[in-house]
Parts: C-alpha cells; structure tokens; sequence
C-alpha cells in the first residue's frame, strides 16, 4: 500500500490532520492525501485544527480541500475515514472500494468525532485519538 486517503466529512479538520500526521510519520515512499464526502472545497485546513496541529509540529498550511470522487476513489490503495459511518458511505457510493475504506479507529473500535464548528477542546481530543491510531496504521501500511 503505497497511496493512502485519508477522509472525513468536510476536508478541512480531521483528514487534514491525519493526513500531515501519516504522511510524516510513514516518510519516503508513500502518497498519503485527502479528501471529504462533504468537501468545503477549495477551503483551507480549520483554523484552530491548524493551530493544534502547529503546536504538535505539523504545518498544515498546504491544504486545501477537494470533494471525493471515483478518480481518487480509484487512486487510493487505503481509504482510512473517521466513523463507521463513513465507511457505509464510501463503499455504498463507490461500491469497489468495499475491503479497502477502514475506520481510523477500528484499532480501538471508536470513531474519531468531528470537531467542527465546537470548541477548542474538541479540537483537542480529535487530534489526541489521530495520534494515538496513527502509529497502528503506520505499521500497517508498512507491513503490506
């Protein structure tokens, strides 16, 4: 596995964040990107997710957000989302993606909840459960 999407609902706190976050963490080799099932397209990363994100080392300053379609659908060898029911979603709409979309929690069996529009300390603890799942996808990925 060697391309990597990260998803979430709108692009711009959750996928973002993770993705920076594996993308760093995976190094060389490895094109890990994002995308959302309800992209605010062409918006940058939610200013206190960013924030957050700068306090843990990570500039999320690049991104920009981008709607899901088949094309990355298509591209990606891993889809991690952030709720179960996303993973629904996905292989719903795209039904060949079915055996590829996980949950970035299912190593704990939780969702990561979406902080948008909450207060700070939602923020918080979304980036504290991407940084606990991270290192078990990491190891995933390099293990295949």
């Amino acid at each position: 596995m060697k391309k990597i999407l990260v998803m979430c609902t709108g692009n711009i706190c959750r996928s973002p964040t993770a993705e920076y976050l594996l993308r760093r963490e995976l190094g060389e080799g490895y094109d890990v990107q994002s995308a959302g099932l309800g992209a605010v397209v062409g918006h940058g990363a939610e200013e206190t997710a960013a924030k957050i994100a700068a306090q843990n080392g990570l500039d999320l300053s690049p991104h920009v957000a981008r709607q899901i379609n088949v094309e990355i659908a298509k591209w990606a060898d891993l889809i991690l989302v952030m709720e179960q029911g996303q993973v629904s979603a996905m292989e719903s709409q795209y039904p060949f993606t079915k055996g590829k979309v996980f949950r970035y929690g299912d190593s704990m069996k939780v969702d990561v909840p979406d902080p948008y529009r909450r207060p700070e300390s939602a923020f918080v603890m979304a980036w504290n459960f991407i940084k606990k799942f991270t290192p078990y996808w990491v190891q995933k990925i390099k293990e295949s």
